[in-house]
């Protein structure tokens, strides 16, 4: 009775649904509306970039000095402004890119309609959908089972379990799992965010940029700016206000020009922006990053597990030749006649083929005529098993598939086959069997009719990119399921050199595998259980691993590794679990992805420097500035007010951080990723915002007259303690821009010159609240800056000893 109402269940909606129906079900709001995956909206986008705690800060200091009357020490608060629009148009610019390429690389179902049966895009399945399936297919809606032929269909993305399960007619399917073999047809039940995996994917597939090693460095950065802040703005605050004596304008603006250059107002700000621009950088090269942390992941990538088909072969293949074997009778006679002709059953298996693979598509297009015999039970090509067939009664049960799997690696076909393998081409074994292909224990006993000899094309630029990773001292492994001689050879003419081995002799063990895997460099015959298993014994060992496939069997794989790499024509559930997409199919993109990654990495880093840099020696000059007010105040001495203005920490930041921040930020950056983000910016950082901050100081001393201080007295003071910072600013710039190229050196000249000409210009002196008339005082200044830009420079190299990095002035070739 079960099977008769699913044989009902499926004429009924055989044909699926016709256009009146759609039309109804997507007026009634029953269509497949998900969200958006790697993408916020463009109101998150804003929000995000408008309602910061920066802006926050600034935005409360802003009116405060709005409040005194003096709109040109508020000139901070076009940083609000800007801060906000740069991060919001480059983001919306990162968001077109990805949406744009989301939609070429997005799985494309098969939908069967009464008009036609057609791929669509997701959101444009409806409710009640009959959804064809083969394999590598990915389930995009929740459904029942309608047609099914051998199917089977691996939860693991959902459950965690690695088995596939085979599936009737009735039985359920959910989003997110994918199709490992057979084919058939299933009814959509649950569309939109009623999918099961829509439910798990909603907050999943949010914006991702904020879960990277980098990011994390940085907030780590900002909470020990935070703790910096908090009592150094106690402490200016209260001083600034309460114990100078001066007219509370005068202690508000002073009080706000201590607090403004602590903020790091531009730091996250570069961040967003490197890795936006490389989303849209990487765009342009067909790569879609499904999730933005993939691009500094794969800078930081040591072992590259590239499956060979797909990856460093190109998917299509040609039939080379088919080899008749001769089997010995008993007394040692030969048999010559097989009663069926060898061409005619390929040529069937191929025809006979829904979802043929690259193998049997070579052999149906060298065999495009098939003789018509009636399947009675068929086998789906399956990963774990490595053969197909069909059984046609009175013409016999035949299989197709690896040689070494269905014979005895030491029999003279086997062994043949190995001897063509080893030359790099790809063999099959066709061969009778002495039961259904269907039966429990198929394959059975096997006779060997014929070896099916494939070539494989390599791609011509996987030389290249192997050449460029060896360079990079990123290692190679190329993982397949084909055999482990062949696998060696297509990997030796590529130059790639190291022992082949076959995955069935890999130990279970995970620090035996391990250790294989350090010793060996090709693997075939992979299990695609056995593929994760390799990962995670990579990572065991604390590498960063990316795989990189376009199968079925290479998703577990691709899900589990550090950054997973899917090419664009291959299976739509390896294109969905894959952090980076190749969608032109090339490998040689790769070498631009590890590129980009290295840019925002070094870029970052750079900006990092200087902006933590200025927080130092903000919070150091905030604190000794402090420090002598409550002096003072206890023991009655001279009140020392700040020596800045808003308007003097904004000119200051004009040229030795927000501009060549801006411009680091962006620059081409090749260098290789290290890990220990936060102890390098640090230890590069305080020693230089200690020094900075303690010759300002001592500037500000040497020039400052005591109370009694006219207010010229007092600029000249300010002028000084500005004159010494710019110049151990400036060279703070100097040392983060090394290694030296043109344009590095001409960014800070041109921000040298510019504070020159911004001091010698009188309109600019007097817009800007500057006054060197004071020769004295000015040289004094000139030479405690130069004091500490020569402290600078020796840390530096210090520095470099210390820690045993090489110090380069200029770049040379291997950067």
């Amino acid at each position: 009775m079960r099977e008769e109402n699913r044989g009902q269940l499926s004429s009924a909606l055989a044909q699926g649904l016709s256009d009146a129906e759609v039309a109804e079900r997507v007026a009634a709001g029953k269509t497949n509306d998900v969200p958006a995956r790697a993408a916020r909206s463009v109101s998150e986008i804003v929000r995000a970039n408008v309602l910061t705690r920066i802006n926050a800060i600034l935005g409360v200091l802003f009116l405060i000095v709005l409040a005194t009357g003096s709109l040109i020490n508020g000139l901070f608060g076009l940083l609000i402004v800007a801060n906000s629009a740069i991060g919001i148009i480059q983001e919306l610019r990162a968001k077109r890119t990805l949406d744009e390429l989301a939609i070429v690389g997005q799985a494309r179902p098969t939908v069967r309609r009464m008009s036609g049966t057609t791929e669509l895009p997701p959101s444009e399945v409806v409710l009640d959908d009959v959804i064809e399936l083969g394999p590598g297919d990915q389930i995009v809606v929740d459904g029942t089972i309608l047609e099914e032929t051998n199917l089977e269909v691996d939860e693991s993305l959902l459950t965690g379990e690695a088995d596939a399960i085979a599936k009737d007619a009735g039985d359920d399917v959910m989003s997110g799992s994918f199709v490992v073999a057979g084919s058939g047809a299933y009814r959509a039940t649950k569309v939109g965010r009623e999918a099961y995996a829509a439910k798990l994917a909603e907050e999943a597939s949010k914006f991702t940029l904020v879960k990277s090693e980098l990011r994390s460095g940085i907030n780590k950065i900002l909470q020990f700016i935070t703790y910096l802040l908090v009592p150094a703005g106690l402490l200016i605050i209260y001083t600034q206000l309460f114990t100078t004596g001066a007219d509370w304008r005068e202690s508000v603006l002073r009080m706000v020009g201590a607090l403004v250059p602590m903020v790091p107002e531009g730091l996250v700000l570069m961040t967003s922006i490197a890795f936006a621009v490389g989303v849209v950088r990487l765009g342009r090269r067909q790569c879609l990053v499904q999730e933005l942390p993939a691009i500094e992941g794969l800078a930081r990538v040591d072992v590259v597990c590239a499956d060979k088909t797909g990856t460093l072969t190109e998917n299509g293949m040609r039939l080379a030749e088919t080899k008749t074997l001769a089997e010995p009778r008993a007394g040692g006679q030969e048999r010559s006649d097989r009663g069926n002709d060898t061409d005619d059953v390929l040529a069937q298996l191929a025809a006979d083929d829904a979802h043929p693979n690259a193998s049997i598509a070579a052999i149906a297009e060298a065999h495009p005529t098939a003789p018509g015999w009636t399947a009675t039970a068929t086998a789906p090509f399956k990963s774990a098993t490595k053969w197909s067939g069909a059984s046609y009664g009175e013409h016999a049960n035949w299989v197709i598939g690896a040689p070494d799997v269905l014979l005895d690696p030491a029999a003279p076909e086997a062994e043949e086959a190995e001897r063509l393998g080893a030359q790099g081409l790809r063999v099959l074994l066709l061969a009778s069997s002495d039961r259904a292909v269907d039966a429990p224990d198929a394959p059975g006993v096997v006779t060997p009719v014929a070896l099916v000899v494939l070539e494989q094309r390599v791609r011509p630029d996987a030389r290249d990119t192997l050449d460029y990773f060896a360079s990079q001292h990123v290692t190679v492994k190329v993982i397949s399921g084909d055999n482990a001689v062949s696998v060696g050879a297509v990997a030796g003419t590529l130059g790639l050199r190291g022992e082949a081995m076959d995955a069935r002799k890999l130990p279970a063990e995970p620090d035996d595998l391990a250790a294989a895997l350090e010793e060996c460099t090709t693997f075939g015959r992979v299990r695609p259980d056995q593929k994760r298993a390799m990962v995670h014994a990579l990572q065991s060992r604390g590498h960063t691993v990316a795989m990189t496939g376009d199968g079925v069997n290479d998703v577990l794989a691709l899900k589990d590794a550090d950054i997973g790499v899917a090419m664009g024509s291959g299976s739509s559930a390896s294109r969905a679990v894959a952090q980076i997409v190749l969608l032109d199919n090339k490998f040689a993109t790769l070498p631009y992805v590890v590129g980009e990654g290295r840019r925002v990495i070094g870029n970052i880093e750079r900006v990092s420097n200087l902006f933590l840099t200025k927080t130092v020696y903000s919070v150091l000059l905030a604190m000794a500035v402090g420090l002598a007010g409550l002096a003072s105040a206890i023991f009655g001495t001279d009140p020392l007010p700040f020596p800045f203005q808003p308007i003097h920490v904004t000119i200051a930041a004009w040229f030795t951080i927000g501009i060549p921040a801006f411009v680091l930020s962006l620059a081409p950056n090749n260098e290789r990723a290290h890990t220990g983000f936060v102890r390098r910016v640090m230890t590069s950082a305080l020693p230089s915002g200690v020094v900075v901050g303690t010759t300002t100081f001592v500037s500000y001393l040497l020039a400052y007259e005591g109370r009694a201080a006219t207010p010229t007295q007092q600029t000249q003071a300010s002028t000084a303690a500005l004159i010494t910072l710019l110049v151990g600013a400036v060279w703070v710039l100097a040392v983060v821009a090394r290694p030296y190229e043109w344009w590095r050196v001409a960014l800070v000249a041109v921000s040298g010159l510019a504070y020159v000409l911004i001091f010698s210009v009188p309109m600019a002196q007097e817009l800007f609240l500057l006054d060197p008339s004071n020769a004295t005082v000015t040289t004094t200044a000139l030479v405690v800056g130069l004091i500490g830009a020569a402290v600078i420079e020796v840390v530096w190299w210090a520095q470099g000893a210390m820690l045993g990095e090489r110090r380069r002035l200029w770049r040379s070739a291997d950067l």
